[in-house]
């Protein structure tokens, strides 16, 4: 309580309000140093709450532990425990945005923790992960990585993690083709995570140009999909191909399908293109199949961000009224994505597996 006072006491600006989070959130100039006492002192009985920047402190009693998170910039995250209070760098600051990630393939390939198929088998529907995780030199399954990660998650975390693994699917793939509006990229992810597609690719639209830092439309969706970067176009489909999906394209000319009168229950890779040319050629011409979204108005053409967005949910509609549901992994392929989503949490979580399997027992050699 005598920490609480003295910070009342001590102009406590640095404390500031996230719209984002609906949050109070330290701010960056609030220093590591102050912050460490603050959490050194704070008893676990009570937490710090400001109702706005000109009422001052006032405190209160937790019902139960929580973390509060925020994008904003250089914030730290306090977390209550039994231990008391805790800070953290949280992950996901503006410092990362989409336009760092796309800008490298190892940026996204770093995403991705659990250990990966390098190739598809023949006659199996693609699954990307191996039921493994390689702890310096010890492997560890998913079995294993929940084991070791689940007192570290919040109980209504962990379950809507699992609310959002069950919906998931690899069956349906967003192509991203020579996109420069950084904006329309983040918003296609957006809409992937919130329609349960898990997978998105981006082909390089071969121009020096920079896409515009906007984090923001992403709202960090972009850490809970795979998304694999191609030089070219027909590298992406070559690949896309071996794993045994057909290729999309969403055109308007004569011979393009309405999507309407697709079935959307056979793997599928959707096609969209630059924001002026639309898609290339080569990609038109490499495709299987051309579709369209039906136009009524005196225009013919959509965003692309919107046209994804459009063919994504009309995908997942046509495969619900099908099938019954769109989320089709096996409980197996569910347990290796939510160990995949419960490493990608925080930055931490890649430490405490590593600590976890220093302490694994070593199997003895067998004797010969």
């Amino acid at each position: 309580m005598k920490a609480c006072k003295a910070l009342a006491g001590s102009h406590f600006l640095p404390i500031e309000w996230s719209r984002i989070s609906n949050r109070w959130m330290i701010s960056s100039s609030f220093s590591q140093s102050q912050c460490s006492l603050f959490a050194a002192n704070l008893s676990p009985s009570c937490f710090v709450t400001l109702r706005s920047p000109n009422l001052g402190l006032s405190i209160y009693t937790p019902r139960a532990p929580s973390r509060f998170c925020s994008f904003s910039h250089g914030a730290l995250a306090l977390e209550i425990s039994g231990d008391g209070v805790t800070s953290e760098t949280l992950e996901g600051s503006s410092k990362e945005t989409v336009e760092k990630l796309l800008s490298d393939r190892t940026n996204v390939d770093r995403m991705m923790k659990m250990e990966r198929k390098l190739e598809a088998t023949e006659h199996t529907r693609w699954f990307p992960y191996l039921d493994m995780f390689k702890a310096g030199n010890i492997d560890l399954s998913s079995s294993e990585i929940l084991e070791a990660l689940d007192p570290f998650i919040l109980g209504s975390r962990k379950e809507r993690i699992k609310d959002v693994v069950k919906n998931r699917s690899y069956s349906v793939w967003l192509v991203v083709e020579g996109a420069t509006d950084f904006g329309n990229i983040s918003a296609v992810f957006r809409s992937a995570d919130a329609l349960g597609l898990q997978s998105v690719h981006v082909i390089s639209c071969g121009s020096s140009k920079r896409y515009r830092e906007n984090r923001h439309v992403s709202m960090g969706a972009e850490k809970w999909l795979d998304i694999e970067l191609w030089d070219s176009t027909q590298e992406c489909f070559r690949n896309l191909k071996s794993r045994g999906y057909r290729i999309v394209t969403a055109h308007l000319e004569s011979d393009a399908v309405s999507i309407y009168n697709m079935d959307w229950t056979s793997p599928t890779a959707i096609v969209t293109g630059n924001e002026k040319r639309g898609i290339s050629e080569e990609a038109l011409g490499l495709s299987d199949l051309h579709c369209s979204i039906p136009m009524r108005g005196m225009v013919d053409s959509l965003n692309v961000s919107v046209a994804a967005g459009i063919l994504m949910h009309h995908a997942v509609r046509d495969r619900t009224l099908r099938l019954g549901g769109h989320g089709d992994l096996t409980m197996g392929e569910r347990q290796i994505l939510l160990a995949e989503f419960s490493l990608r949490h925080s930055n931490r979580m890649i430490s405490i597996v590593h600590e976890h399997a220093a302490r694994k027992p070593v199997s003895p050699m067998p004797r010969e």
